[in-house]
């Protein structure tokens, strides 16, 4: 199936008109983008026009857009009209659909994450299912994203053709609405300490997260985890809430620096805090992100939470979605933003890249200081103050779960394996050697950044510098790091051995028994816990 034609043809024009018509620009900049605007309308016009073969003019725009916005930075991206109303979604917590977290291939699309209840759910779908056919239409013969062909109006039902082990199956499934919260669990610990996952900030997460706090408050909460890990972010509006909800009312959370003055703000928090005195651990990890890192470095920046985990994401840019023509947008970022302290953590630096077109990662930090006087530092992510070794991210283990090799691992592991109450569920020395056999008879394959080096320099080798001898020096090292690789399945045994946990738990439990999983397992939640019963050493940290 094609896509329409022809609408997106104007959009950079009018993209390009907004960004002259909403900013500050000097004349000489005015004439500069009006020239290029120029050139790029007679020359698409003429492409088209004189090609020797039939051209597609929809197909040339996107291209054209996507390698535009590719040199500057991945959070700068054009919405078609598709994109738009996932955006919306996305934000809201809210749609019609199947129920379940799914990936998209190019003949397939996988069941990630079936929700429990959900249609997708009661029609019998499970993580692992290939879905081959929505109705009538083969998904390698869909040229769009066929993962939209799941969503629809409530009560409408679809048929779809998948495979499972080798099998081939249908299902009818029924879509309904489908709530995404923001918080999908919460619950006591123990007798005195509340647990709460925030799990994105959409426009339920400070509604979520005040009637979690608060029922937890009732129940007998003294002292409160709030769990970020793997948190990407979303609205800077919903970071500045969650915060409040610790923090008194006009505290300058973040301040925001652009080019555009008009994009230059100070957001403070602006309502009265449920509980400015509680004790609170934040976690966060590499996948914490954006407003889970401006919720976490304000909450650091002055004093108000001890954070435990591994360093986060990194990302201290602010995105704006501009409205351009025929429902698209661009998301284009704004601004960097600076918390409290006024350290900005963005970890990659988009606009000094190296030989090989990547982003420079920032290695160099500056000092900071929180408000009673702790060093903090900018400039990669934020750094916890309490370091959890597991929770760390490694490039192996990364490897491993992008590969989908632990997800399938955990689907043998689901049919092969009976597994009735998640209390009573281990992971033994055995399972991983089992584990260790699966990777080696799968086509995993894992480059290091030195292999790469190597190999380039073999491979263009001059033979006045890269004699025999050193070519021969060189494959011994390759052979070397080979090695390596193959005992990083037991150097990283127990970051690997979470995941696995993880992947495993939600096949039998779906994510709210991974989580009473991790109340009594999970390595960071334990470690704050004890924390938090250590009032002298708690109080340590943060003076």
């Amino acid at each position: 199936m094609k896509k329409v034609l022809g609408k997106k043809i104007i959009v950079p024009v009018f993209a390009l008109a907004v960004l002259i018509i909403g900013s500050g620009f000097a004349k000489s900049d005015f004439f500069e983008i009006a020239k290029q605007i120029e050139i790029f309308t007679t020359l698409f016009k003429e492409l088209n026009m004189n090609y020797v073969d039939e051209t597609n003019p929809a197909e040339l725009m996107d291209t054209a857009i996507k390698n535009m916005l590719d040199d500057l930075d991945p959070y700068t991206k054009f919405l078609n009209e598709q994109d738009v109303e996932s955006y919306r979604i996305n934000n809201a917590g809210e749609y019609s659909g199947i129920g379940a977290l799914v990936r998209s291939y190019e003949d397939r699309l996988l069941i990630v994450e079936p929700y429990k209840g959900y249609p997708a759910d009661k029609a019998g779908l499970k993580a692992g299912d290939e879905i081959l056919k929505i109705g009538t239409i083969d998904i390698a013969d869909f040229e769009d994203n066929a993962s939209e062909l799941l969503k629809g109006a409530n009560d409408t039902s679809i048929d779809v053709t998948y495979r499972r082990r080798g099998e081939t199956k249908k299902a009818t499934i029924t879509r309904g609405a489908v709530e995404v919260d923001a918080v999908p669990f919460y619950k006591m610990i123990d007798e005195n300490t509340g647990y709460i996952v925030l799990s994105k900030f959409n426009a339920k997460a400070s509604s979520q997260t005040k009637e979690a706090l608060i029922d937890l408050k009732d129940k007998g909460a003294k002292k409160i985890v709030l769990d970020l890990r793997d948190n990407p972010g979303g609205l800077l509006s919903e970071a500045i809430n969650v915060t409040n909800l610790f923090i008194d009312k006009g505290e300058l959370i973040v301040t925001t620096k652009s080019k555009v003055k008009k994009f230059n703000s100070e957001y403070r928090t602006r309502n009265k805090p449920v509980d400015t005195e509680i004790p609170l651990v934040v976690l966060i990890n590499g996948g914490s992100a954006s407003a889970s890192e401006i919720v976490s470095g304000g909450l650091q920046d002055l004093d108000r939470a001890v954070v435990m985990g591994a360093r986060s994401f990194g990302k201290g840019l602010v995105q704006r979605p501009l409205k351009l023509t025929y429902g698209t947008q661009l998301k284009v970022t704004i601004s960097r933003y600076y918390t409290p302290s006024g350290r900005c953590i963005q970890s990659l630096d988009y606009w000094n890249r190296d030989e090989f077109g990547n982003a420079v990662k920032n290695t160099v930090y500056n000092d900071f200081t929180t408000r009673n006087g702790r060093k903090v530092q900018d400039g990669g992510g934020v750094l916890p103050d309490v370091e959890i070794t597991t929770a760390k991210a490694n490039e192996f283990t990364t490897a491993l779960l992008n590969d989908n090799i632990i997800f399938d691992y955990a689907t043998d592991y689901y049919y092969n394996n009976k597994l009735q109450d998640v209390d009573n569920f281990t992971f033994s020395d055995s399972d991983y050697q089992n584990f260790k056999s699966f990777v080696s008879k799968s086509n995993f394959s894992f480059e290091t950044k030195t292999e790469k080096a190597l190999k380039a320099a073999m491979t263009d080798r001059e033979e006045v510098v890269l004699n025999d001898a050193i070519e021969n020096d060189f494959k011994t090292l390759l052979l070397d790091i080979e090695k390596s690789k193959q005992a990083a399945l037991t150097t990283y045994q127990r970051q690997i051995q979470n995941k696995l946990e993880d992947e495993i738990i939600k096949r039998y439990f779906y994510r709210e028994g991974l989580y009473l999983y991790y109340l009594h397992h999970d390595e960071a939640i334990l470690a704050a816990t004890e924390l938090l019963g250590n009032n002298q050493k708690y109080n340590s940290i943060l003076q």
